[in-house]
Order: C-alpha cells, then sequence, then structure tokens
C-alpha cells in the first residue's frame, strides 16, 4: 500500500486522491496531519475565517494521524508527529511513502522513520531553481537538502523549474518523475461552461463595462503577489493607448486590499458597510476597478468567465501559481511574471510575450495591450493546459507502484 502524507486536506491535492482511488490500480491512504480547512478557519493571507466549499473528504480513504498539541495551524511547519509512524507502516504493511514537501517537521520525522523501517520515500515538492539563494545560505541549504534528498528514493516533479531544483542537488535521471501541478479541469472547464451565457449579467453586477477589456487578479492581496503591479500597468496603458478601455477585477482579500482600493477608481465593492461605488472620482486617471471579496471555489468561476485575462505578478515565493491552471482550464488567457514557477510550462510555450519580467510594470502594460489586440484561441489554452492533467500523476504513481513491487519480488527472491 501507498501512504501519502500531507499537512491537511487541501483544495489542490483532493482531486488528484479521488483521481488516485477512482482509477483503482493503486491501493493506498492520506494520512492527515492536521483537519485544517475541513472547518471554517482563519487565513491569514485572505484575512478572513472560511471553509472551503467542496467535499475534502470523500471519494478516497484518509486518516487522521496525532500530532503534537501545541502546533500552530497557520505554522504548519510546526507539526510534529504525535507517535513513531514505524508500527503503522508495518501494520497497513505500506512499500511507499509519498511526502509533499520539507517545510514541515513531521515530514522530516517521517522520512527517517520510514528509512529505518526499509520504506522508500517519494517526494513532490514545490522548490524550483528561480528564486535567489544568498551566498552565505547556500553551503547550509546543501548540506541540509542534500541529507534529506539522500534519503529520498523517488522525485515527482511538478515542473521544468522544479525539475532542474533536483537535479542541482544531485537526483538522477532514473529517480524523476513528471506529476505535474495541475487542478481539477474538468470541473473549472464545466463551471465556466454552466455560466458563460450569463456572462454579460455578471459583469453589470461587478459594474464592468461591457466594452472594456476586463484584466482579473484573483488570489490573496499579499505583498508576495505585487496586485499594485498591475494597477501601474494599466495606468501606463491609459497614458499610452487612451482609446483601449481597460477595467481590474480583484477576487480575493488581504492586507493589501485598503493600498488597492486608494490606489483606483472603485466601481464595485464588497466592502461590507454597502458598496462604494466611484468613491475615487476626482482621481480619474486611476484604473476603473471591481472589488468582488473572496470567492471560493465553486464562485470563482464567475470572476473567470467576466475577464479577458488573468495577470498573476508575484515574486520568486510564487512556487507555481495554481490560479493560472484554474484561468486556463476556464478557457481565460493568462500573463505571469517570469518569477513565478509556472511560467515556463503554461505561458511560454502559448506566447512568450506573455511572460514579464517581475515588478516591470511596462512590460506588463505591454502584454496587455498585445493580448487586446492579438487574443489568444480558447482551443489553444485547452489543448495545453490538458497536458497538465490529474491523469499524468495517477500514470507516474501507478507505474512506480508496480517499479516497488518489482523491486521487492527481486530482493525477495535474493
Amino acid at each position: 500500500m501507498l501512504a501519502i502524507l500531507s499537512t491537511h486536506p487541501i483544495q489542490y491535492q483532493v482531486p488528484l486522491w479521488q483521481a488516485l482511488a477512482k482509477d483503482g490500480n493503486v491501493p493506498f491512504e492520506v494520512w492527515y496531519l492536521s483537519d485544517h480547512a475541513t472547518r471554517p478557519s482563519f487565513d491569514s493571507g485572505f484575512k478572513q475565517t472560511f471553509a472551503w466549499d467542496l467535499d475534502m473528504l470523500s471519494g478516497y480513504p484518509s486518516r487522521f494521524l496525532k500530532t503534537n498539541d501545541n502546533h500552530d495551524v497557520s505554522r504548519f511547519s510546526q507539526l510534529r508527529l504525535g507517535e513513531p509512524l514505524g508500527n503503522l507502516l508495518r501494520e497497513r504493511k505500506v512499500t511507499g511513502l509519498w511526502i509533499q514537501g520539507w517545510q514541515v517537521a513531521a515530514y522530516w520525522q517521517a522520512v527517517w522513520q520510514a528509512n529505518n523501517t526499509g520504506v522508500p520515500v517519494w517526494l513532490r515538492g514545490e522548490s524550483n531553481d528561480l528564486a535567489p539563494v544568498p551566498r552565505w545560505k547556500k553551503p547550509i541549504k546543501q548540506l541540509a537538502l542534500g541529507r534529506f534528498f539522500g534519503k529520498i528514493s523517488e522525485f515527482l516533479y511538478i515542473g521544468t523549474a522544479n525539475r532542474r531544483f533536483y537535479t542541482g542537488f544531485g537526483a538522477r535521471d532514473e529517480q524523476l518523475h513528471p506529476a505535474y501541478y495541475c487542478v481539477d479541469n474538468e470541473r473549472f472547464r464545466n463551471q465556466a461552461e454552466a455560466i458563460q451565457l450569463q456572462r454579460s449579467a455578471i459583469r453589470r453586477t461587478w459594474r464592468i463595462p461591457e466594452e472594456s477589456f476586463c484584466v482579473l487578479f484573483a488570489g490573496k492581496f499579499i505583498a508576495k503577489k505585487r496586485p499594485l503591479d498591475i494597477v501601474d500597468a494599466v495606468a501606463k496603458l491609459r497614458q499610452i493607448h487612451p482609446d483601449k478601455k481597460v477595467h481590474l477585477l480583484f477576487a480575493g482579500s488581504g492586507e493589501l486590499g485598503n493600498a488597492l482600493r486608494d490606489s483606483c477608481t472603485v466601481a464595485f465593492d464588497d466592502v461590507p458597510n454597502g458598496i462604494s461605488v466611484n468613491r475615487n472620482l476626482i482621481t480619474c486617471t486611476r484604473p476603473d476597478a471591481s472589488f468582488t471579496g473572496f470567492l471560493n471555489q465553486t464562485q470563482i468561476s464567475k470572476a473567470y468567465v467576466a475577464a479577458d485575462c488573468l495577470v498573476l505578478p508575484s515574486d520568486h515565493r510564487e512556487t507555481w501559481g495554481l490560479v493560472v491552471n484554474e484561468a486556463m482550464a476556464s478557457g481565460l488567457p493568462c500573463i505571469v511574471s517570469d518569477a513565478c514557477g509556472c511560467a515556463e510550462d503554461l505561458i511560454d510555450p502559448i506566447r512568450p510575450s506573455l511572460r514579464f519580467s517581475k515588478g516591470d510594470s511596462t512590460q506588463l502594460a505591454q502584454a496587455i495591450h498585445e493580448l487586446i489586440s492579438r487574443p489568444i484561441p480558447t482551443a489553444l489554452l485547452t489543448s495545453h493546459i490538458n497536458k497538465f492533467d490529474l491523469a499524468t500523476s495517477v500514470a507516474t504513481v501507478r507505474e512506480l507502484c508496480h517499479k516497488t513491487q518489482r523491486t521487492a519480488g527481486v530482493i525477495a527472491a535474493a
């Protein structure tokens, strides 16, 4: 049996567990360290309490492990195993342990304990080689991760930059296997298609003019995602091309909410005390914008249908950017900064000019203008995002399990 260790039910991981269960070729169980997200919980990034509006525990086998009592759910790195895994690994006849990174103390414990019981470990992390590493930190990181990676049998890479990261730490080609970061493409495609005819009505609700090109930012309003770069870029675009009507749509919440609102001419606002309409009229040079507030997984498709493109301007801390997968699966073209882990895989093959230098609002303005002038066919988006599908990871897991069984058979025969 394959044991999959994860911090908590995550909206992007659960569809993969469900797809593995539906495939039926690999006996497995997901072991969670926390029930965070299965009930309303406070999210420090969104600055609000919510639970995902999807069933996070159905359609696949799972259990919750005992952990330390004093951990902070906002900092999963502090999670530690409350009891050794050895007995459970033997009891469940585990032939492989799959972990989701190395940022959690419990993952390190699990790797050492699995190694001690002879269970091979698989790793599917997010890190890539795009992030700058201070000179003083390189030898420390090389030593720590080198030792950790030395105990990993198989590396499941989520994309090109992630694969390079592993090879940079000595992972061999035969240890590297594709498990691309993806979302439930079918669900997002179906959600978008179901409301496509409501596009005009949705735009009217959020006061997005029908004739305007709508640029969407979806996610947490936090520093690493750099949402203010979009405001700067659209302001420049309006100066250079005053004939282009561009409207910003912000779906989400977070600490930069007030700064974003103050930098725009607000057409629609989700502020609890009522809709703030055009509160910045005296600053008419500012971009027009609508703020929807936080949209859950079944609601976010409204934003993807209402918009004409999505922009993800994040810095290198955006190790992938699954919002891009969601948007493309919904038929929405995307513009992404070169610091995002997904840029090489999702943007470059479609149109490299839609990848801009992080923090360069002039380049971003040019990319938006290009997309206005030269739209991308929906069929091209669909055919490309279909390559980043749950089926690829399911096939990889199936093959690795067969490989493990063959190896175990050879060892037993010897």
